[in-house]
């Protein structure tokens, strides 16, 4: 009987063995992560306020997680492109996405979409908060905010501006100035902000909320004149720059930012890893003064706080496209 009882006992045990090393075997592996190139998609063209961030960011990461992190910009459709494609990954790590606060805008912008905007995605954190500037060629004669406000309620729906495409921060950020200042003006999408920044420049469009970066050169040299900025506060890159709500649209403010994000179903200790060293690259001085130079503030919190902060801007937004009334593409 003796030997049956070992025998039972060796049995007994190696099921317990094997048992928790399938348990732990998920998390035994992560703790290797990464062990091989990660890809970044970027839903915006090359040269984009929001790419030049993300290589910052990912030059850091290749750094510090020893493997490569590059960047894949897979533009068009207002970012819902490269939205899919992180939606679709493999929730491995090994996909990751940065994108703006464009999107918590396209489930009110498009009719319908191939992901579901909170639930696909998992925050890992947000990397910078920044400001757009309001921007009008001087040959429009308006000196400052309340002209162009005076301007627009003399003669209403003469003017109109640019934005960066529909649902972009970019045309967030007008609509939210437009209902909040209580002036009519109609919109002029492009393809991004080059395209943008040029009709402004030629007095084809009025006025332009840009980010700062693409235009902070022409505004210095005098060929545009910077009215106002959009965000909550000023901001460093203009310091002398009011903001809308102190140039007299109480209201106005918006907040546009850019994030990082994982597949939804990632494991969390990855999600955890990815924020810690994110964190870590943007308290690194090269970070801070390449963010400096674009007008933006570095900015972090916890994933789980990232995944709620989301969850209501999405709800924000919706009131926001209601309120102005965009029709779904």
């Amino acid at each position: 009987m003796k030997p049956v009882r070992r025998t039972a006992l060796v049995l007994s045990s190696a099921a317990m063995f094997w048992g928790l090393l399938a348990a732990a075997g998920p998390a035994a592996a992560q703790n290797g992560y990464p062990t091989k190139p990660i890809r970044v998609i970027v839903p915006f063209a090359a040269g984009s306020t929001t790419d030049i961030m993300a290589r910052a960011i990912s030059d850091k990461l290749s750094a510090s997680l020893g493997q490569q992190v590059i960047v894949d910009n897979r533009g068009g459709a207002s970012g819902t492109i490269g939205q899919q494609m992180v939606a679709t990954a493999a929730p491995d790590g090994y996909t990751l996405m940065i994108h703006s606060s464009s999107h918590t805008v396209s489930p009110w912008t498009f009719a319908k979409l191939p992901f579901d905007t909170q639930a696909d995605f998992a925050g890992i954190t947000p990397i910078a908060s920044l400001a757009n500037v309001m921007v009008i060629s001087p040959a429009k004669g308006v000196k400052s905010l309340p002209d162009l406000l005076a301007a627009a309620r003399a003669k209403p729906g003469s003017f109109n501006y640019a934005s960066a495409g529909q649902g972009s921060a970019t045309h967030l950020n007008a609509e939210k100035f437009k209902l909040a200042a209580h002036i009519e003006a109609t919109n002029i999408p492009f393809k991004g902000s080059a395209e943008a920044v040029s009709e402004v420049l030629g007095g084809r469009v009025d006025y332009y909320f840009s980010p700062i970066a693409p235009v902070i050169g022409q505004i210095k040299d005098g060929q545009l004149l910077a009215l106002a900025v959009g965000s909550p506060k000023r901001s460093a890159a203009l310091p002398d720059v009011p903001t809308t709500a102190e140039a007299g649209v109480p209201g106005s403010e918006f907040n546009f930012w850019i994030g990082m994000m994982a597949p939804a179903k990632t494991p969390r200790d990855i999600v955890k890893k990815l924020h810690d060293e994110v964190a870590k690259a943007l308290a690194s001085p090269e970070v801070k003064e390449r963010f400096a130079k674009l007008g933006a503030d570095p900015w972090t919190m916890q994933p789980e706080q990232f995944d709620q902060y989301i969850k209501d801007e999405i709800a924000a937004n919706a009131k926001l496209v209601k309120a102005a009334g965009l029709s779904p593409q």
